[in-house]
């Protein structure tokens, strides 16, 4: 069955932040605070023991969206390389991820660069659900959901910055579209 190009889907955001790699390691791998930062994103906890980052660590998430549909996913750390990549399947309740989460930073004394991106698997998921509900629109459908997630990664990599209380300067510079 032809997906519309659903599955691989990705989207990437690139800033440059005023606060030390240490301290954006310790943003972005504090689950509990991505229901702080995000705007989708309202709850997220370790499970089955975990207290923070290593490959094979589950985390459970909750997310409420615009038009009131939500969800409540597991998610298994993939990718774990302090302070410079973390990153994370997420599953909603198949045994194939939906998609795949992944920051990578790059320490420059006392900014970061955030790399961040989403990449869209091969399981169930709304975005697909969607695309498929209305073929003609899909390619329309699918770059909104796209473009709605690169905005809120941007929003979210704010907060976090915020919420450091360690900002060495104000705002983010926004690198790429």
């Amino acid at each position: 069955m032809d997906d519309y190009g659903v599955t691989g889907a990705t989207v990437e955001v690139q800033v440059l932040v005023g606060v030390r790699v240490e301290e954006v390691w310790r943003a972005i791998t504090d689950v509990a605070g991505y229901g702080r930062w995000s705007p989708e994103c309202v709850y997220g906890a370790w499970m089955d023991g975990a207290d923070g980052p290593a490959v094979g660590a589950w985390f459970e998430a909750r997310n409420e969206f615009a038009d009131g549909f939500k969800t409540e996913v597991q998610c298994r750390v993939t990718v774990a390389e302090e302070p410079v990549r973390f990153g994370w399947d997420v599953f909603g309740g198949e045994d194939l991820p939906f998609a795949h989460w992944e920051y990578e930073l790059v320490g420059r004394g006392e900014e970061t660069l955030i790399r961040q991106w989403f990449t869209h698997g091969p399981g169930d998921s709304g975005m697909r659900r969607t695309v498929l509900a209305d073929a003609g629109r899909a390619e329309e459908s699918k770059q909104r959901r796209l473009n709605e997630l690169g905005r809120n990664m941007e929003l979210t990599i704010a907060a976090m910055v915020r919420a450091s209380g360690n900002c060495t300067r104000s705002g983010l510079s926004r690198l790429i579209d």
